[in-house]
């Protein structure tokens, strides 16, 4: 017998089943029924009517079937039976809710999981059959986040990433999920997610505070900044080491947690390095470490240090005399290498004399470019050289300066003509020279001599006769200025001879100057006949016989001399011999004190010496007549024969 009974049958309810029957009859026919022992049902039977009673309701998760025994009993004697399998299903109720496995679900998932990457998966089940344990699954009251980053399958329960999930954002996440069946019943899980960190953040470098710019007088160990790192990660990950490039003259301290201190760490220079890109480097411990860097700019401000430094330890200025005043002679230059007013350089010249008058009335200087101007023209003839100092000094507080010496050499122009010193120039006096008749051709007869001022080339003198009563006669060495017989005297040569010699220097132009030279061909002034018919003035006659007699005693005096040293030198010797070794000098009289020792340059050399006897009239005409030669002049015998009337007298 089937019997379909739902689970949700409440107690007590009936269920009919089909009576037996028995082919007897009366007592012998079914008289009564029993059911065999069972948890669910019980028997009530009323007469013809039998009925199953629910005594205790039904599970069908329990016990889908329920197999009965009934029995039905006759009353005949001997009793006999008859029974029945009652097979009763229990037919499914919605009556049980999804069950999930695990009332809470824990996952780990790395951050910056990929899209799609499977997190957990929920499982539920619903005792109930067909529609009514059909489970599906679903977010229950969970934030938008959640929603964004996460998905659930409905039917699988699969939670899966569906955006990028960040350690640094969310460290976790409890998400709640609803399982329900088809008509509706449901039950809730919690599943906590942990997300681990992945070393996928940088150390961040940050400024807290900096001195800029620092003084490059600050002393090492002084702190100038202060830096912060921080780094999103975890544990290790977020251990961070700093560092800093070695070329630098700083370095970092550890402070507080994450905070480094800044520090110099020697002297610091504006003029080498002005300036410092600092590069500070963090990097975390994770695996593979990440690192970031900040550069920081760090300027060195300028201190006056450093006193100007000219560009060269001495300076020369060449200048030409006779400079026009204003010329620029040199430009003097010093450099500072610190900054603005501490680099700026101002000239001056130094307190100083020059020839006993103040350095500023010869020299002055540009304070801004350092070009030194002459103030005055210059005379090389008066100095040659001299030196100033010049200070540069800078615009800082307190100022530093450094000096440098200037020499100053003035150049020689030729600006000076030949000065003759003999014979005397023209207009002071008449000089005339005896010339024996006896001269030999290359004897000396007398010479020009003259300086110049000027220096160098620009006073190098060449001697010239320009003009000459008889141009054989006589020559004149070009730069000794001796004048000589070319060839020997003969009795046709006039007696009076006029030379008019030119001293020319070596300038460019060249300078020269003129004097005439008179010459006279005699042994005897009393030859000369223009001498016999010279007058004299009435006032000047006394006096003139008395330097006549005086001569006389003197030149016989002088005549007597030479004739004892020639005999004396003639036993000795016994040849002849020259009277003098030397030659003719000119009169101390002629030379100017400036012009004492100038061998080289035009004046007469001391192996020649002269003797000049003046009269009372020797301001209108002097006389002179060689009392020695060299080894051109005429023998000593030959000079003996004229010695008597080889005197020296004025008219």
């Amino acid at each position: 017998m089937l019997l379909k009974i739902r689970e949700s049958a409440v107690r007590g309810a009936r269920f009919l089943i089909e009576e037996a029957h028995d082919a007897d009859v009366g007592q012998n026919s079914v008289q009564q029924y029993s059911l065999e022992k069972n948890e669910h049902f019980i028997l009530a039977a009323n007469g013809n009517t039998v009925e199953l009673v629910l005594d205790k309701e039904l599970d069908r998760e329990k016990q889908k079937e329920i197999n009965l025994l009934l029995t039905a009993l006759d009353g005949g004697s001997p009793q006999r039976s008859g029974t029945v399998v009652i097979h009763v299903t229990v037919l499914d109720a919605n009556d049980n809710a999804p069950v999930f496995s695990q009332a809470v679900y824990k996952a780990s998932l790395p951050e910056n999981s990929p899209i799609g990457t499977l997190v957990i998966t929920v499982s539920a089940t619903d005792a109930d059959e067909g529609v009514n344990g059909d489970v599906t699954y679903d977010f229950g009251h969970v934030t938008d986040e959640v929603m964004k980053i996460f998905s659930i399958d409905s039917k699988k329960g699969e939670i899966r990433v569906m955006d990028n999930v960040d350690y640094e954002v969310t460290t976790s996440y409890e998400i709640r999920i609803k399982a329900k069946d088809g008509l509706g019943l449901s039950s809730y899980a919690k599943v906590i997610i942990s997300i681990t960190d992945v070393n996928d953040n940088a150390p961040v470098v940050s400024l807290k505070s900096l001195t800029n710019p620092i003084p490059e007088d600050t002393p090492a160990g002084t702190e100038v900044g202060i830096i912060n790192v921080q780094d999103r990660d975890s544990e290790n990950n977020r251990q961070v080491r700093c560092s800093i490039q070695e070329n630098v003259p700083f370095k970092l301290v550890p402070s507080i947690k994450n905070y480094y201190s800044l520090v110099t760490t020697g002297q610091l220079d504006r003029e080498l390095v002005s300036d410092y890109n600092i590069t500070i480097t963090a990097t975390d411990e994770g695996s593979p470490p990440l690192s970031s860097s900040k550069t920081i700019q760090l300027s060195v401000a300028d201190i006056n240090d450093n006193p100007p430094v000219f560009e060269e330890q001495s300076y020369s200025a060449y200048v030409s005399e006779n400079n026009k005043p204003g010329s620029s002679l040199c430009t003097v230059s010093a450099r500072d290498p610190d900054w603005r007013k501490n680099g700026t350089v101002i000239y001056s010249l130094l307190p100083g004399e020059v020839n006993g008058a103040s350095v500023s009335s010869y020299l002055s200087v540009n304070g801004d470019t350092g070009v030194i101007h002459a103030v005055r023209s210059f005379d090389y003839e008066q100095f040659r050289s001299f030196k100033v100092q010049v200070m540069a000094r800078d615009n800082g507080s307190p100022p530093l300066s450094s000096n440098v010496t200037v020499s100053v050499f003035i150049s020689d122009m030729n600006d000076n003509s030949p000065q003759i010193l003999y014979p005397a120039p023209e207009g002071s006096s008449f000089m005339t020279e005896l010339v024996p008749k006896a001269a030999h051709g290359g004897s000396l007869v007398s010479k020009v001599i003259a300086v110049d001022a000027d220096s160098g080339q620009n006073a190098w003198l060449s001697y010239h006769i320009v003009k000459a009563t008889d141009p054989g006669l006589f020559s004149i060495d070009l730069h000794s200025g001796e004048i000589r017989t070319q060839r020997d005297i003969s009795e046709s040569d006039s007696m009076k001879q006029n030379l008019i010699v030119a001293v020319k220097d070596n300038g460019q132009p060249s300078l020269s100057a003129t004097c005439s030279m008179f010459l006279l061909i005699s042994d005897n002034l009393a030859e000369v006949p223009e001498l016999k018919d010279i007058s004299y003035d009435e006032k000047n006659s006394k006096l003139t016989s008395y330097l006549i007699i005086a001569l006389v005693s003197v030149s016989t005096f002088f005549l007597t001399f030479i004739i004892i040293i020639l005999g004396v030198r003639f036993c000795w010797r016994r040849k002849p011999r020259l009277l003098f070794d030397g030659a003719v000098a000119i009169p101390g009289a002629y030379l100017p004190p400036n012009y004492s020792d100038v061998d080289g340059t035009g004046t007469l050399r001391s192996t020649y010496n002269y003797d000049a006897y003046l009269t009372t009239g020797s301001r209108t005409s002097d006389f002179k007549f060689i009392s020695s030669y060299n080894d051109n002049t005429l023998p000593a015998d030959q000079t003996l024969k004229k010695m008597n009337n080889s005197f020296e007298f004025g008219s």
